[in-house]
């Protein structure tokens, strides 16, 4: 099969579609003929050598994809050759096809096209484990998204929503603010114009935000917790502007203000299983009807990544960025 590789070089990585060996699915893997991809912002990372992949896990880039079950291991239940599903993936989704645990597949909704499909995993589910599981969001509850035009900020901005909460967001320019509002966030926040902070607390008549999801990292720091209500929850999901900074554990203290890191991809198969049932369960029926959808900024042919990726580089995507691996 084809695949992305990703050639190092002095400055930015090179990104070639060229001959791998095929993958091989084990007894309780399925074997995706792979339709769509998405990009996401740690396949740049890693293919500028900051995020390696997990062990054991496939060294091609991609963390979801969507596309057509070609074969199924002896062990695998509930799926058959011919189901259209999407995954989501530790690894291996730059490519024609990837061998995949049959517990991290989810069905692709009716209507949706495959390259919708692929905006599903990756994003939903990271918005999702980190929000409703890891900050225990109770509806009602006021949530801050940085990065709100983002894949994951728009799959939050619509989950946070359709759950029964509020949401304000941060964005960088008047288009992102605009794709914000029209998702539904009830205030959306030009941090190049506005402090955010000031907005959060006025937003919640000065109480603060029950849950902050974070991807800007130690220059937020101290902003947030100043957004934050008392007993309130900073969720990090990535450190775009850095990794290290200082905090007033005092002040932490006594506004009784919790700090969480979070990952997805090194979880364990089990851990991610249990998270996309409980995806499912919370959020399929609004997939099924379509009162939740993903957001999709641009297509680019899979042989054009490096294209896609300078895309993401700029910060120019509203929503996400798909590959098309097959016409």
């Amino acid at each position: 099969m084809k695949a992305i590789q990703v050639i190092p070089g002095d400055g930015t990585p090179r990104l070639v579609w060229a001959e791998v060996p095929d993958p091989s699915p084990g007894p309780r893997e399925v074997l995706l003929e792979i339709h769509a991809t998405s990009v996401n912002r740690a396949d740049l990372a890693q293919a500028a050598g900051h995020y390696p992949p997990p062990p054991g896990a496939p060294t091609i880039l991609g963390l979801d994809a969507a596309g057509i079950v070609v074969a199924v291991g002896p062990q695998v239940e509930g799926w058959q050759v011919g189901d259209r599903a999407c995954a989501l993936l530790a690894g291996g989704g730059y490519a024609e096809q990837v061998a995949v645990d049959h517990r991290l597949l989810m069905p692709i909704p009716p209507g949706w096209s495959f390259l919708e499909a692929a905006c599903l995993p990756e994003v939903y589910l990271t918005a999702f484990v980190n929000i409703f599981v890891e900050a225990e969001f109770q509806p009602g509850q006021a949530v801050l998204v940085h990065g709100g035009a983002s894949g994951v900020g728009t799959a939050a901005i619509q989950l946070v929503r359709h759950a029964g909460g509020r949401v304000l967001v941060t964005a960088g320019k008047p288009a992102k603010v605009a794709l914000c509002r029209r998702l539904g966030a009830h205030r959306a926040v030009d941090y190049t114009q506005e402090d955010f902070v000031q907005a959060a607390l006025e937003f919640t008549d000065g109480v603060g935000v029950h849950i902050v999801l974070d991807m800007v990292g130690a220059p937020y720091l101290e902003r947030n917790l100043q957004a934050l209500a008392p007993t309130g929850r900073l969720v990090f999901i990535a450190t775009l502007g850095g990794s290290v900074a200082e905090l007033d554990i005092r002040r932490l203290m006594a506004r009784r203000q919790r700090l969480i890191g979070s990952v997805l991809r090194s979880r364990s198969v089990e851990e991610k299983a249990a998270i996309i049932q409980g995806f499912q369960e919370q959020f399929g029926a609004a997939l099924e009807r379509g009162a939740i959808r993903p957001v999709m900024d641009r297509v680019f042919p899979i042989q054009e990544a490096q294209a896609a990726h300078e895309h993401m580089r700029e910060f120019r995507n509203l929503g996400k960025i798909v590959l098309q691996v097959r016409p």
